[in-house]
């Protein structure tokens, strides 16, 4: 645990917090015994996560609008963002993991990494307050910023394509899941005012649609 308060370069008061933070549901599922998982964290994390992403974009981009402030933020917050900063603190290595999710390599999996992420950064924020999951936020992701910002968000960028025209109407449909729980795979569908266009699958909800709005983008004209 002092081990990655280092890397985080953050102490805790409260370790539990932490601890919290790194239980996956599948451990916390086999441990009844009062143990929580940090999907109550991740919620919170999300979302202390897009204020921070909001504000330090804001200041830093003063002639801006705000569709690309937008677009910024998305590419800053994604799943992929996430994993880089999971994988820079070694995060799962510190997971606590079930035993079949354990055994399908959980511990690499972009999803659960970049889930565990946002929990850290939630229990910081409790431990510590804004400030410190701030400063957290900034140093470990917003500072490597020119080179996220890059990174295309498929999904914004298919809405944006779509909107030239009124009255257009863009739904993800999940058409089915399959394997075990530790590693299922998602297969979405993305629709345009009803009609199929494209079509993309992941070991996550938010990846499959991504690939589903990445291969429409590769079919509707621009």
């Amino acid at each position: 645990m002092e081990s990655l308060e280092k890397k985080l370069g953050y102490t805790f008061r409260d370790r539990e917090l932490l601890r919290e933070a790194l239980n996956h549901s599948s451990y916390a599922n086999e441990h009844r015994g009062g143990l929580g998982s940090n999907e109550r964290l991740e919620f919170l994390g999300d979302s202390v996560l897009g204020f921070v992403a909001a504000e330090f974009l804001f200041k830093r981009n003063k002639d801006l609008p705000e569709g690309d402030l937008t677009r910024m933020r998305a590419a800053l917050v994604c799943e992929q963002s996430l994993y880089d900063v999971a994988r820079v603190l070694d995060l799962g290595r510190y997971l606590n993991l079930g035993r079949g999710e354990e055994a399908g390599g959980g511990r690499e999996r972009q999803s659960i990494l970049a889930d565990a992420t946002e929990a850290v950064f939630a229990a910081v924020y409790l431990d510590g307050g804004m400030d410190a999951v701030r400063d957290l936020i900034v140093r470990v992701l917003l500072n490597n910023a020119p080179a996220v910002e890059e990174r295309r968000d498929y999904k914004t960028t298919l809405q944006e394509v779509v909107q030239r025209r009124s009255g257009q109407v863009l739904t993800y449909h999940m058409l089915s899941q399959s394997g075990p729980d530790h590693n299922k795979t998602f297969l979405f569908e993305v629709r345009l005012n009803g009609e199929a266009i494209g079509r993309g699958q992941g070991h996550s909800k938010k990846e499959a649609e991504q690939a589903a709005a990445r291969d429409a983008l590769s079919r509707v004209p621009q």
